[in-house]
Formats: structure tokens, C-alpha cells, sequence
């Protein structure tokens, strides 16, 4: 084999090589894409490096990886289920509590799930290996929690927490909490569900 061969043929390992690390970087970035939705766009942004946000989000799978989860048995399902249905009730009432008792029974459920609750931060890195299309709403909501348990929410807010953290607990849930389990699946107008929903 000549020297000119030999160089065309590491030319084309090389160009080879090259092209299947490109297609195996972009299925990588692909498939944390799929994984963390909007989480895996607002990171980049905060991070302002995709490598860096890859990295982490990466990195979070890894620690994900090493929590003990356990899933909710049914009387758990419907225990959270019914807690949610009397939180509701009393937010016409009383949105300020209802949004603080919302926040605790969040807490509440994904520590039953296993998820560490000790660091916010680290609570939502947990939950966006898994949950990662609805930790907006989660962020919100405890924003809302935040300025609420400060003062400064309006009820409006109150009740926009409120859908959030009913978007969150379904999903955590994996069924809309909203709707008791034997009852029909329409709330009826005026009902406190109706008048959090609107």
C-alpha cells in the first residue's frame, strides 16, 4: 500500500469519525430537548452557553438517577386528591391561605415521592428530570407563595398560583385533582373549581 493510500484512507476515518461524533452530539442534544421541553430553552438562555446548560441538565439526570423514588399508592392518590378539593373550597374564602396550604402540600407530595426538599434549587433540578414541562408553573406559583406570605399578592395573582399548582399536582398526581375521582368529570358553574379555573 502506498503512502497516498494510506493518507486517503486516514482521511476518511478521520472525516468518518468526524461526521458520527457531529451525529451522535446532535441526537445527545436532541434527546435532552425531548426530555426537559421548555426547561432545556430556558436554561441555555439563563446560562448563555448551550454546552454549559447541556452539562448540567446532564448532570441533574445523574442525580435523578440516584434518588430512591416511590410511586403514590392509590389511598395516597386520593388523600392528595381530596386535600386539593378542600384547598379549593377554601380559597373563596381565604386565597392568601389557600395558596400557603397549596405550596405545603406540594412539599408534602413530592417529598412522599422521594424528591428532596430541603433546597428549593435543588427541588426544581430533581423535578425537571421528570417534570420538566410543568416546573413553570411550579416557579410561578412559588413566586406568587413568596410575595404572598411578604404581602404583596393580589387575589388575582392568589388565583393564578392556584391554577399553577393545580397543573403541577396533576401532573405530579398523573390525574387532575380537581375532579374527585367518583364524581363526574365537569365541575359545575360557580363552583369554587369554576370560579380558580376562570
Amino acid at each position: 500500500m502506498s503512502p497516498t493510500e494510506i493518507v486517503i484512507i486516514v482521511l476518511v476515518v478521520l472525516v468518518i469519525a468526524a461526521v458520527a461524533f457531529v451525529v451522535w452530539a446532535a441526537a445527545r442534544r436532541n434527546a435532552l430537548r425531548s426530555r426537559f421541553g421548555p426547561e432545556y430553552d430556558r436554561l441555555v438562555t439563563e446560562r448563555q452557553s448551550r454546552t454549559t446548560a447541556e452539562h448540567e441538565l446532564r448532570e441533574r439526570e445523574r442525580r435523578h438517577a440516584e434518588l430512591t423514588l416511590t410511586p403514590l399508592s392509590e389511598e395516597s392518590r386520593h388523600r392528595y386528591a381530596t386535600a386539593w378539593e378542600k384547598l379549593q373550597t377554601r380559597f373563596i374564602d381565604s386565597p392568601a391561605e389557600a395558596v400557603g396550604t397549596a405550596d405545603e402540600l406540594v412539599t408534602r407530595l413530592i417529598a412522599e415521592r422521594g424528591y428532596p426538599t430541603g433546597d428549593y434549587s435543588e427541588q426544581l433540578a430533581q423535578l425537571s428530570v421528570e417534570h420538566a414541562r410543568t416546573l413553570a408553573h411550579y416557579r410561578e406559583a412559588h413566586e406568587i407563595h413568596l410575595r404572598n406570605k411578604r404581602g404583596e399578592a393580589s387575589t388575582e395573582e392568589l388565583r393564578q398560583a392556584v391554577v399553577h399548582y393545580r397543573t403541577l399536582i396533576a401532573d405530579l398526581l398523573g390525574e387532575d385533582p380537581v375532579h374527585h375521582p367518583t364524581r363526574t368529570s365537569e365541575a359545575s358553574p360557580g363552583t369554587p373549581q369554576d370560579a380558580i379555573s376562570r
